[in-house]
């Protein structure tokens, strides 16, 4: 499973490789701004975006369809990820077309359980 995380916190998209290296299956490329992130889907096609919600160029709401849209995948899986607390932006970030919100520091056991749960899954039948 390929998957984009876009952060602009680059102590958070290195723990995020290195969390990454622990699931075998997972091919992860980063970005840090919304623009890094766009330029970055012109050759890498991913199964999942995780996406910080406070960028320095743009909100993760309003990436999330730019990201789609260049990727003509308008259901392509994504989680908001944030240091914001899930009560706070949970239901905001589902009506977004987020499948889930994270919230940072993400917890490990969590991430490699999903993204393993994610990536057994039949692409067309991913969140």
């Amino acid at each position: 499973m390929r998957v984009l995380y876009v952060d602009d916190d680059r102590v958070n998209s290195l723990l995020f490789l290195e969390a990454c290296r622990l699931a075998p299956q997972v091919e992860v490329e980063t970005a840090g701004t919304g623009e890094e992130a766009l330029a970055v889907v012109e050759s890498f096609k991913p199964d999942l975006l995780v996406i910080d919600l406070h960028l320095p160029d743009i909100t993760g709401d309003r990436l999330l369809p730019r990201l789609r849209a260049a990727l003509q995948r308008p259901t392509l899986p994504a989680v908001l990820c944030t240091a914001d607390a899930e009560v706070q932006v949970g239901s905001a970030a589902r009506d977004a077309g987020f499948f889930a919100c994270w919230t940072k520091p993400v917890n490990l056991g969590m991430l490699l359980s999903e993204l393993a749960r994610l990536s057994a899954l039949d692409p067309s039948t991913r969140p």
